[in-house]
């Protein structure tokens, strides 16, 4: 378990989102996974490990508790050191602040959602914003190969 505050301590709400991000990131182990659908946060709290889906929803979880509107986010993430790497669709959240609207947070990189983050879906619910997926049947001479690189313009 981890700490984001002292009980007697007063904190703003969007520093101890901060705070409860960057947590996330310094204490569970990312781990790529190819299996469908999103762990339930007990799991990857018990694992200590779990793919960007599964740190989003802990996060989600989390801020539920304080009382917290959020909503999951699936898109891309522009990492320029890797821009010449195959990537993959990446997962945050969002919480609704009064005054402030929706604001990102990523616990994977254990910072803020920005300019980086690009997204393509976003629901209440993170079995609502799926990957794209299909299937072929009969048979067929050719292959396909798909690959995401994320770049500037």
């Amino acid at each position: 378990m981890f700490k984001v505050w002292k009980s007697d301590e007063q904190v703003q709400t969007y520093t101890l989102l901060q705070r409860l991000t960057k947590a996330i990131c310094r204490t569970m182990v990312y781990k790529v996974r190819e299996e469908p659908g999103v762990q339930p946060a007990a799991e990857t709290l018990s694992l200590g490990s779990g793919s960007c889906r599964d740190f989003a929803l802990l996060f989600m979880d989390a801020v539920k508790c304080l009382g917290l509107a959020s909503r999951f986010v699936s898109g891309y993430l522009h990492a320029p050191l890797m821009s010449s790497q195959v990537g993959s669709t990446h997962a945050w959240a969002e919480v609704y602040l009064p005054g402030g609207g929706w604001k990102g947070f990523d616990p994977t990189t254990g910072d803020i959602a920005g300019t980086d983050h690009i997204p393509v879906a976003v629901s209440r619910l993170a079995e609502s914003v799926p990957p794209i997926s299909g299937s072929y049947a009969g048979s067929a001479a050719s292959k396909l190969d798909v690959g995401v690189w994320v770049s500037e313009c």
